[in-house]
């Protein structure tokens, strides 16, 4: 049996020591959300390879390295109200729950994440229950593309999952002031677009080249 907690730590300094992770916060949450309890039972043990992980139904969980990128890049603070699209196993959520929510005070702070395959859904709810961030994260079945009009405006928005273009509905979601992180491109090949809206204005800001599964909705790629 692998010390899960020497591992974790192993890898998150690695991601200091090379400049992959600076912000305190999200440090923080990459050294305290067990990873190993994300993974399907048999990849435990792998849990912190720096790798993409399959989780069934053709998707995966994101490499160590790009959920601290994307994270850095969305900077969660603690009261935003996050909407991620494409909640896959749950660690995403669990992270951002981690930081927004867990130790928020005016207890505004909540994730609410949108996966359109059943199944995962109910294995990422038994995940964050199991890891008891279930309090501060709101798994909904559903298109994630058409967003959760229900909770909005968000604070900040992260797409986990790739898009031909920024759906319209994420971009009408999200506050005056918000950001939105999603990979951007084909099928095949994308780039990470960081959206910020500054009042009626959006400032684009490309990053790291990337692969993600592609964003399936009727503001997507089709099956």
């Amino acid at each position: 049996m692998l010390d899960f907690d020497k591992e974790r730590r192993r890898v998150v300094e690695y991601l200091i020591e090379t400049g992959i992770v600076n912000n305190p916060l999200v440090i923080k949450a990459l050294l305290t959300v067990p990873r190993e309890e994300f993974v399907p039972p048999n990849l435990r043990n792998y849990a912190y390879v720096d790798h993409p992980l399959p989780i069934g139904y053709g998707q995966t969980i994101s490499a160590i390295h790009m959920v601290a990128i994307m994270t850095e890049a969305l900077n969660p603070q603690v009261g935003d109200k996050v909407l991620e699209i494409g909640t896959g196993s749950g660690y995403q959520a669990a992270v951002l729950a981690e930081i927004v929510a867990k130790n928020d005070p005016s207890g505004r702070g909540r994730v609410y994440t949108i996966e359109r395959i059943r199944e995962l859904c109910d294995y990422a709810r038994d995940n964050l229950r199991r890891t008891g961030y279930d309090k501060y994260v709101e798994v909904i079945h559903g298109d994630g593309t058409l967003g959760y009009p229900e909770k909005a405006p968000y604070d900040k928005i992260i797409v986990t999952a790739a898009a031909p273009e920024v759906p319209k509905p994420l971009i009408q979601q999200l506050n005056p002031y918000g950001t939105l992180v999603i990979p951007i491109g084909n099928r095949f090949f994308q780039r990470l677009l960081i959206l910020e809206k500054k009042g009626d204005s959006l400032v684009k800001k490309w990053g790291i080249e990337c692969v993600f599964v592609p964003l399936i909705g009727e503001y997507g790629w089709r099956e």
